[in-house]
């Protein structure tokens, strides 16, 4: 099969080459997938780079950790997947960039046959963390403010989309003048262009002083500290991601402003297991929700999509000869919402 592989580490551009490498055979509980899709994401450009800690890979090895496909063949206990659509993440979070990919059945969505392809492949990663963020760890409720950064972004636009729908004044910030225009469009009430702006007074002046009630801060670094001087009390400050460089998830925050802000951190990040209790045990105090959860979420997250109160931000649908240029745009923060890649049509 055909792959891009990272031979050593460094930008996309100059370090991924597309080799013939053998398929990949799925083990007990685990799915083959046919991709269609793959989408990028920034933990991808981290791997790339040879910073990821989280799941350190030794080249050369295949990126990509969220594909859309059709599940061909099936490890002992996973026979129920056969012949399905499915979104899914890859094991160990890497090998998308392929043809063929495996999968554990407990990181795998099924996705409705007659979604689009560039949708089908858009939702999983940033709906499924928004929701996480929003519904179970923060808790938004309907008329709290939120603030959501990187609005125009993969996971910023879900955030935005689901604040909205829980009845939150969702307030958003972004980068460009495109960029805050589709937040407005997405339905936030304010929209905040950083580099000419200071977001931390737009938002004290938008709420009287008061701040937000929750903060969906996948960016990390200063944008985290600049944060904490705009939350309300009793607030809530999900830390989702990072954005701004991946060396910020083991650098320490200085008490000080969360002691005395009286608001709270909510840690989220985002992976299904079969059994949480077990997983805990083996990992020293991981916690992750169970798959079964995360098809209670997709159900309801694909009910929303049918009737059209949140949709699927794809910036642009590239082919799989143009990955490494599209991650290189990525990169360099030009692009809007996802980036798609497609493989075949499914």
């Amino acid at each position: 099969m055909k792959a891009w592989r990272v031979h050593q580490y460094g930008s996309p551009h100059e370090v991924l080459r597309l080799d013939d490498v053998d398929e990949p055979q799925p083990g007990a509980g685990e799915l083959k997938i046919r991709v269609t899709s793959v989408t990028l994401n920034f933990n991808d450009l981290d791997g790339i780079h040879g910073r990821y800690k989280t799941v350190p890979r030794p080249v050369p090895y295949i990126p990509g950790m969220e594909v859309l496909g059709i599940v061909e063949e099936c490890g002992p206990g996973a026979d129920a997947w056969l012949g399905r659509r499915v979104v899914a993440i890859p094991a160990g979070a890497f090998g998308g960039y392929a043809e063929y990919v495996v999968a554990p059945a407990a990181m795998a969505f099924e996705m409705p046959a007659a979604m689009p392809e560039p949708e089908a492949a858009a939702i999983f990663m940033p709906f499924h963390l928004a929701w996480l963020a929003l519904y179970e760890r923060a808790r938004v409720q309907r008329g709290e403010t939120l603030l959501v950064h990187a609005g125009a972004g993969g996971a910023g636009s879900a955030a935005l989309q689901l604040g909205v729908n829980a009845g939150a004044r969702v307030f958003a910030t972004a980068g460009s003048p495109e960029k805050t225009k589709l937040c407005l469009d997405l339905g936030a009430e304010l929209a905040i262009n950083y580099r000419d702006t200071d977001f931390v007074t737009a938002v004290l002046d938008a709420t009287e002083g008061r701040g937000v009630d929750v903060a969906f801060d996948a960016v990390s670094g200063d944008v985290t500290l600049q944060t904490f001087k705009c939350m309300a009390f009793n607030g809530r400050h999900i830390l989702a991601g990072f954005a701004s460089g991946i060396e910020q998830e083991d650098e320490g925050l200085v008490p000080r402003p969360v002691l005395f802000g009286n608001f709270s951190l909510v840690g989220v990040c985002h992976a299904y297991v079969d059994d949480p209790v077990t997983f805990k045990s083996l990992t020293g105090g991981f916690n992750f929700p169970s798959h079964r959860d995360g098809e209670k979420l997709h159900a309801e997250l694909l009910a929303l999509f049918a009737a059209g109160k949140v949709r699927a931000v794809v910036g642009q649908e590239v082919a799989f000869a143009e990955l490494p240029a599209a991650l290189q745009a990525m990169e360099e923060r030009r692009t809007i919402g996802r980036t798609v890649v497609r493989l075949s049509s499914g």
